[in-house]
Order: structure tokens, then sequence, then C-alpha cells
């Protein structure tokens, strides 16, 4: 980014030269009034020395004023942020250069930068004199518990006299945003999906179970495999061709987020939300390592698509999930509507891996959750304890508790019931534990609310 401290010329006119002297100091303000004072009592008593020391002490500021207006030098500034986007927690270093693209040198400057509060303090520097072409270069550090986006910026440069009379402000127009995304645990490598791996092979046995007429040649490029030359088609049109890659199949899995602000209490980086936002975070970049295609779905029914929206790039969709999750915030969802839109979108087609984060429930939303289960290959619940989030104990509220976790292990959910204190990989080892342990099929996972 780029400014001009110095006036343009529809700035030098009186109208300008007004706002230069509201940039008075208090330093600059008193000489001003201990002119005017001496110059009055001056008049009045009839001495004139006295005046001649009014007059000094009341031109000393203007001076300093009209001097700093119409400096003619220019000043450029830019901003560089490492990382761009941090986990929440962590720290990021903002890199502030000011270049002084004029033919003189500079005064006294004083940076600031604008942050949000919850980043920390303003940051503020002050630079002696930089040279004629001379550079400076200053950084700071921001570090948030909570994710969002964050703006940084606009800079602003203060420009002051010598002696202390007048400081001037002026703004650099461009600023940056940064990313505070949600907490990502590693999880361990378990067959939660029944696969050790996103990838399968339904891609190849179609191919397999295809004649040889079937295949679909493409020309020769170079570098091809010469065993992947298909002799027929070759034949058939006069130029090598060779048989298409075949292309294994990938699985895939939803990660259900519950954002209705109903079902979860309370705010903060230790907030139930919170915990579940951080973990549909990190259950999605877990499985996209593992070669599965992720979407995020809410309530709302609102779903950001996996690597296949994404040109089939895994980076591209961890990306594009953090920055949502980053951002994403309680919904307004009524009471009725409930998860109807969420199971609208599962509906129209088959999920392979379903996993849910869910806040309080009722009947009727738990039942509407459980129906997700039979759109699915394997279906896990981590569900939100609310009572023990909030430090209650009450025994009829733990019964329904209860009552709707038994309704999703009915309808072939693995339910864990998640307490303050818990931790995803446990948790997510724990969900793999109970299918090994009570030997159930992919299609048929159960589980304890432990």
């Amino acid at each position: 980014m780029t400014a001009a401290p110095e006036p343009s010329a529809g700035d030098e006119d009186g109208g300008g030269l007004r706002g230069a002297l509201s940039g008075l100091t208090t330093r600059g303000r008193s000489f001003l009034a201990a002119g005017i004072a001496a110059a009055i009592c001056a008049y009045v008593l009839g001495q004139p020395d006295l005046l001649r020391v009014g007059l000094l002490l009341a031109v000393l500021p203007l001076v300093a004023v009209t001097v700093l207006f119409r400096t003619r030098y220019r000043v450029a500034g830019s901003r560089r942020l490492s990382p761009g986007r941090v986990p929440a927690g962590s720290e990021s270093r903002v890199y502030l250069r000011v270049d002084n693209v004029s033919k003189l040198p500079t005064g006294l400057l004083m940076l600031q930068d604008r942050v949000p509060y919850v980043l920390g303090p303003r940051p503020r520097f002050v630079l002696d004199r930089v040279e004629a072409g001379g550079r400076r270069e200053v950084s700071y550090r921001v570090r948030s518990d909570l994710r969002g986006r964050y703006p940084l910026g606009p800079l602003q440069l203060r420009l002051s006299d010598p002696f202390g009379m007048c400081e001037l402000t002026r703004g650099f127009s461009a600023h940056d945003t940064l990313t505070v995304v949600p907490r990502v645990e590693a999880l361990p490598a378990v067959r939660i999906a029944g696969d050790a791996s996103g990838f399968g092979d339904g891609r190849h046995r179609s191919l397999a179970l295809a004649g040889e007429d079937d295949v679909i040649p493409r020309g020769y490029r170079t570098g091809d495999d010469l065993r992947r030359v298909h002799w027929r088609s070759t034949a058939r049109y006069g130029e090598l061709m060779v048989r298409r890659e075949e292309q294994p199949q990938r699985s895939g899995c939803t990660v259900l987020l519950d954002t209705r602000r109903a079902a979860h209490r309370g705010a903060g980086p230790d907030s139930p939300f919170e915990w579940a936002v951080s973990g549909a975070a990190s259950v999605a970049m877990h499985l996209l390592e593992q070669g599965f295609s992720v979407r995020l779905l809410t309530d709302c029914g609102s779903a950001v698509p996996g690597p296949e929206g994404s040109g089939g790039d895994s980076s591209a969709a961890a990306g594009l999930l953090l920055e949502t999750l980053a951002v994403v915030e309680h919904s307004d969802n009524s009471e009725e509507e409930g998860f109807s839109r969420a199971y609208d979108v599962l509906r129209g087609g088959s999920e392979g891996l379903l996993v849910a984060f869910l806040g309080s429930l009722d009947d009727e939303q738990a039942a509407v959750v459980a129906r997700m289960r039979a759109r699915t290959g394997a279906a896990v619940a981590f569900v939100l304890d609310d009572a023990a989030w909030a430090g209650e104990s009450r025994p009829a509220g733990q019964a329904a508790f209860r009552h709707r976790q038994q309704l999703l292990r009915e309808a072939g959910w693995t339910v864990l019931a998640v307490s303050p204190g818990d931790a995803l990989p446990e948790l997510w080892r724990r969900a793999d534990g109970q299918r090994t342990s009570e030997g159930a099929p992919v299609g048929g996972l159960t589980g304890s609310g432990a």
C-alpha cells in the first residue's frame, strides 16, 4: 500500500491549513495560549518588551504547523503477514515497511496500525529519521483465541515537528485480513469407515468387467507408458492410441455440524460450540489426509463441497473447509425446522461416512437425525452433554439425554457423549474400539455414551 503524506494542491488552501491547526499538540496549544495572553497583557500594561515575547510564543507553533504542513516528501508503506492463516491460539507476525520515495529526508515519524482489540494492543513505532530513498522495517505479533476473520489496518503515519508543537496524521488506504481457523487435533488412523484409505476399487472393478472393445482410448502423449498402447485402436485410427488412466473411486464423507443457537450454551473459546467446530475441522482434515472426499454440512442445509468441488485438489478443499469453519456462527434455525434441511440434502444420494457433531436434541430432532443413518455406510455422532457443560446435575435431564442417545443407536449410529475435558482423539479411538469389540459390520456400528 502507498500513501502521500504531503498535501496536494487542493489541500494548500485555508481549509487545509485549518485542518492542520487541529494537529497542534498540548505543548503547541500552550505556547499559543501563552503568547496570546502575553500580548494582551503587554497591550494593557503598555510593555513593548512583553509584547515581543508574546509574539514569539504565539508565532513558534504557527511556524511549526506551516512548515510541517508544507513538507514535500512522500512515504510508501506495505504490510506482510506471516502466516496469513493461523489456528486459534497461535501467533502471526505482521511486518510493516516504510519507504521514503522522495528526495528529502523525513523528520520524526510515528507508525500506528489498527488492529481489533481481540488481537492485542494497537502497535505503535517511532522512526527517528528516514533518509531520502531509505526504508525502515518493523514488526509486531498478533494472537487470538477466537476464530474469525480480522482486518488489519489501515496503517496510520503521524508526522511531528522537532519541537513537538504539531502532529499530523496521514492514513494509508490498504488493509489486510488475518484468518484465525479452528484448532485441528491430530487423530489416530483408525478404520471407522471400514477402510484405512479413502480410495476404493469400484472404478477398477468396472474397468475389469468391461470388454476390450469397451475401453475408450486417447491419443498417445509424450511420456505415456508403451505398455498402455491399445493396438486395436492404433490400427483403426492410424496413430498410437493408449488406454485412459484408471482413476480409483474416492470414498465420500459428510461432516454434519449442528449450529443451532438453542442447542449450545455459553460462548468463548471453551464453549461447547467451539469444541464442536474444532472437532468438525479435525475430522475433516484427518479424512482428507486419508484420501476421502469430504464436505461440510450444517443444520441449515448449507454444504461446502470437498475436493470434487475444488477441482479434485485436497489442499484447496482443506483451505475451503477451514475458511468456512473460521467464520461459522450460530444459526437461528427454528425448532420446527431443526435438521429437516440437512436431512433433505442427505436424502439426495447415498453417503459413505457421516460424522455428526450435535448439540442438545429433543425427541423430534433425534428422530430426524436417526433417519439420516439410512443413507450412509457408517455413522458416528458426537453428542454434547449440555447439562455437563453447564455444570448442572439433573436426573430427569440425564434420563432424557440417554434416551435420545438410545434412539440414535437403535438406528445404527455410533454414539459418544462429550463432556467438558474430553479429548477428541480418545473419543475417535473409542468409536473404532467399540466396533471392533462388538464385531459390528461397517453398516451397523454401535457404541456407548461413555
